[in-house]
């Protein structure tokens, strides 16, 4: 089957080179083509251009074809959401309104709310409960645009529930139009365990790691280093056990305090480093000097009122920068990805094109997929959304309360 977009106002995030992410300067500038075509074939963008080439282009006449007509209307590539917590039991209002109330999260946590909260429904609910909810959120995200998601686990913190957290997200990758990637994530230590630290490091290396390796239920693994959580020297461990078992590694960084966790996840390599509240010029240069995308966490910050990340000073200085969503019940609970959008310009400074980019081909590349996925270009994934009549793509981060996608189309498919 052949799909031709045509008539579109605004064909946006076209890159002819096919590049795996976009630093620095180079992120204030995005490519379009105006009054454009685009031919999806075999779930592959196969051509794309100004409408007057439109019958210059090569396909082939004998499948079917399916024409959709896009006037007023703009292409964009489906958003790549490169952290989210989207399996989880329950909501936690409750803390939400303690916050209102003066409480800080750290000392929500002391009373046995955040993670510790979440990991106790979760290890109660059973996993077709998970799955089903999860799911839903999953369809909640597509049609806001996501069309690539890592879904991490670390609700369970015990061997038997992160075991069901990640076969949860198996099977909404065997079940689900999205790319889904899955991370196990060190994320706290159980209660029993605060006393004991080395004993939940090495059950986490000589157990878990081993039993989801054998089951290959996990891409990447994944880190908590902040005040509070994982050390340094523990991160370390853990990060180079993921590497014996084949899995790149990924750091929660920086969110509480000036932690270390950019250091650590650059001297191993990691895909990214999430967070980054608080990076200074060291930490900078270290992500200079690598290939670790830095990834901002917008909802987040938000949500919790925390400190912003130094996105204007890490973009002068050349860097790249992701965002993602962080969808998760305590501190961030929306996977709203435009709405990220709206606040990469709010609160952080950025331009419409910055953000694009952000949501699009360096979140790729922060969850390993920018190859096939993240912009348009010819041979990836036709993983697109058609918006309803716009003036322009700042629209989009402008109308921070608004759903304007219209259609999705995944794998070449229309949803």
């Amino acid at each position: 089957m052949i799909l031709i977009l045509q008539n579109i106002k605004e064909l946006v995030q076209v890159d002819l080179k096919n590049r795996l992410w976009v630093a620095g300067k180079s992120m204030a500038e995005v490519q379009t083509v105006k009054n454009a075509f685009l031919i999806i074939q075999d779930k592959l963008i196969k051509d794309f251009g100004a409408m007057e080439d439109l019958y210059k282009s090569e396909y082939e006449l004998d499948d079917m074809i399916i024409e959709i007509d896009c006037s007023g209307k703009m292409v964009f590539p489906s958003y790549c959401d490169s952290h989210t917590h989207l399996v989880y039991a329950a909501t936690r209002e409750q803390e939400f309104v303690d916050r209102i109330k003066g409480l800080t999260y750290e000392e929500i946590a002391k009373k046995g709310g955040g993670i510790l909260n979440s990991a106790k429904r979760l290890q109660e609910m059973p996993e077709d409960d998970l799955y089903t909810h999860a799911m839903e959120r999953l369809e909640e995200i597509m049609w806001l645009g996501t069309g690539a998601v890592e879904i991490k686990s670390g609700y369970g913190l015990t061997t038997e529930s992160e075991l069901k957290m990640l076969k949860v997200i198996q099977r909404m990758k065997q079940n689900s139009p999205l790319l889904i990637k899955s991370t196990f994530l060190a994320h706290a230590f159980p209660l029993e365990y605060r006393s004991k630290r080395a004993d939940y490091v090495n059950l986490l290396i000589n157990e878990m790691l081993p039993l989801i390796a054998s089951e290959e239920l996990a891409d990447f693994v994944d880190v908590f280093c902040d005040r509070g959580f994982f050390t340094m020297e523990e991160t370390e461990r853990i990060l180079m056990a993921g590497i014996k078992y084949e899995m790149k590694g990924k750091v929660h960084a920086n969110e509480l305090a000036n932690s270390g966790g950019v250091q650590v996840g650059v001297k191993y390599n990691a895909l990214s480093a999430d967070h980054l509240e608080y990076i200074e010029d060291e930490e900078i240069a270290a992500l200079m000097d690598s290939e670790t995308m830095p990834t901002v966490l917008p909802g987040a910050a938000f949500f919790l009122n925390l400190k912003l990340a130094p996105v204007r000073r890490m973009i002068a200085a050349g860097l790249p920068v992701a965002m993602a969503s962080d969808y998760n019940p305590g501190s961030s609970p929306s996977g709203n990805m435009n709405f990220i959008q709206s606040l990469g310009c709010l609160k952080y400074g950025m331009t419409p094109e910055e953000t694009l980019h952000a949501t699009t081909i360096n979140s790729a590349y922060a969850m390993g997929i920018s190859e096939s996925y993240g912009s348009i270009a010819k041979g990836k994934v036709a993983n697109l959304f058609i918006t309803k009549e716009i003036s322009s793509y700042a629209v989009i981060p402008y109308s921070f309360g608004s759903n304007l996608i219209e259609t999705v189309i995944l794998n070449g498919e229309i949803q």
